[in-house]
């Protein structure tokens, strides 16, 4: 139980930092790809998302964009599926 407590909280709490950011746009695609995406990754992958979600936005943006890429193989696979995201 107390494990489910964790993963909540866990989730809540990147649930957050997608849903405060500097960046309106930033807010609407993280939140977005947060409620379609997220429980459909694997591990490295979420946990790839969570890395992604603590960088500050003129980090992030331009990832996002395709103005920089990726060094890291995993989070260039979140980055491409981020870029896949419609928000609404």
């Amino acid at each position: 139980m107390s494990e489910m407590l964790t993963a909540a909280g866990e989730l809540n709490r990147l649930r957050w930092r997608c849903s405060h950011r500097a960046l309106r746009e930033m807010d609407l695609l993280l939140g977005a790809f947060l409620d379609e995406r997220f429980s459909s990754l694997s591990a490295p992958q979420a946990a790839a998302f969570a890395q992604l979600a603590d960088m500050e936005d003129l980090d992030l943006w331009p990832l996002i964009t395709g103005k920089r890429e990726c060094v890291d193989a995993v989070q260039a696979e979140v980055v491409s599926m981020l870029r896949e995201v419609r928000v609404k």
